[in-house]
């Protein structure tokens, strides 16, 4: 059954020709027909980066919320569900909450140019305006100079997670361009946590903020988190915490929970909530277990795990994640979008991968096709074959290989394909 606000988001995908057009000026105009939810919102939390920014919140709202915080949380792209993006008190959206403020978005637009991202973000803006609650996080969904989100004037506190090469077709080609734009959230006299970087991207940061006067609280200076004897370790100016590794999988996650308990550390948060915010974060599609559905009984005694990242930086914490598990050989089904760098995402995860078999992402236009992902794999050196289905490679690899871990990766596009079918 389609809902109703499917068909709503679907007349929305019309309004403007391209998916991605980075400007502000279409949103300031929806939002003052809207009356300006973005200036009646609780406080603020903007975080932006390439990399770590889900589960960096999913960290910071786990912590706000053992705190008794009621957190509004706006996230992108949905996995299974648009309602995933708009967390409100807590709870995703209603349908009936949905099509409401779709509809009276549309109307309010009347017809008028806008993408998609556009127009749903004053959506969730407008519902975050009306429904009472102590915090809002928002997630950039592309950059962050020219995105939606960056409409507070501001913002409790920025957060920028570690910036890599992404995108380039729409930030730039060079890691100081990309931090540029990164680096758009901060806000005049607003602090700003910053997660690891590399040194040209750091400094176009340090250079905004000095400009800005934003207060700058930096990976490697004045915070610092480390994994020691299977323990997290935390420590800035007010102290050290000694803590429980991360729920969420890979080493990866150390840096992203640093950052998320250093912007909870600057908010007044106890050791019991900055626990929480690494024990309690649930992040979906990022080196997830499965554990039910026909995909999962189709891989018989096969461990069988899902990921959602899809640039270099997401094969490196994939390829930490792999050489961290308990030694078994290890199959990839692998999709992924053309417009991505395949090679920079297979070269670290070469050598944790028995084999790849290739999938064209289903529904998706732009996905790579498999024999193109199957070529870039044998380019990377692994032994690699394709498949006409997830199913079917992953029926395939249990059969040849019982007892084996299969990892489902490369888009998030496919991690939400696999979400909605497997149930």
């Amino acid at each position: 059954m389609t809902d109703g606000s499917d068909l709503i988001l679907a007349r929305m995908m019309a309004l403007h020709p391209k998916i991605i057009d980075l400007t502000l000026d279409r949103v300031w105009r929806l939002l003052a027909a809207l009356d300006h939810p973005e200036e009646k919102l609780p406080p603020v939390i903007h975080i932006a980066g390439t990399n770590g920014k889900g589960s960096t919140q999913a960290m910071i709202r786990a912590g706000l919320e053992a705190m008794g915080g009621r957190v509004h949380a706006y996230t992108s792209p949905h996995l299974a569900r648009f309602h995933e993006r708009i967390r409100l008190a807590g709870e995703l959206i209603s349908e009936d909450y949905l099509t409401e403020i779709l509809e009276e978005c549309e109307a309010a637009n009347g017809g008028i140019p806008i993408t998609y991202f556009e127009i749903t973000t004053c959506a969730a803006l407008l519902a975050f305006a009306r429904v009472p609650a102590d915090w809002t996080l928002l997630e950039v969904g592309l950059g962050g100079r020219l995105d939606a989100t960056n409409v507070v004037a501001k913002p409790r506190l920025t957060i920028i997670t570690p910036v890599s090469v992404d995108h380039q077709q729409y930030l730039g080609e060079t890691l100081p361009e990309i931090a540029g734009e990164k680096a758009g959230i901060l806000k005049r006299g607003v602090p700003c946590v910053v997660g690891p970087q590399l040194p040209d991207g750091l400094e176009v940061i340090e250079a905004r903020a000095e400009r800005l006067g934003a207060p700058l609280l930096v990976h490697g200076q004045h915070w610092h988190v480390f994994e020691e004897r299977g323990r997290l370790i935390f420590q800035d100016e007010n102290g050290l915490l000694d803590l429980p590794l991360p729920t969420l999988p890979g080493p990866h996650q150390i840096d992203n929970a640093g950052a998320a308990l250093a912007a909870l550390r600057h908010l007044g948060a106890g050791e019991a909530a900055c626990e929480a915010a690494v024990t309690g974060a649930y992040w979906p599609a990022r080196m997830q277990r499965l554990a039910h559905g026909p995909l999962v009984a189709a891989a018989g005694g096969c461990e069988l795990w899902l990921d959602g990242g899809h640039n270099p930086a997401g094969g490196e914490a994939v390829a930490a994640t792999l050489a961290r598990m308990p030694k078994k050989p290890t199959h990839l089904i692998l999709g992924m979008l053309n417009t991505k760098d395949i090679a920079g995402y297979l070269r670290p995860v070469a050598a944790e991968a028995r084999s790849l078999t290739a999938v064209s992402i289903p529904g998706e236009a732009n996905t790579l096709s498999a024999e193109d992902t199957q070529a870039a794999a044998a380019k990377a050196g692994i032994e690699a074959g394709t498949a006409a289905s997830v199913a079917e490679a992953v029926a395939a690899i249990a059969a040849r290989d019982p007892g084996a871990r299969i990892l489902i990766c490369g888009s998030l596009y496919l991690a939400g394909h696999i979400l909605r079918e497997n149930g």
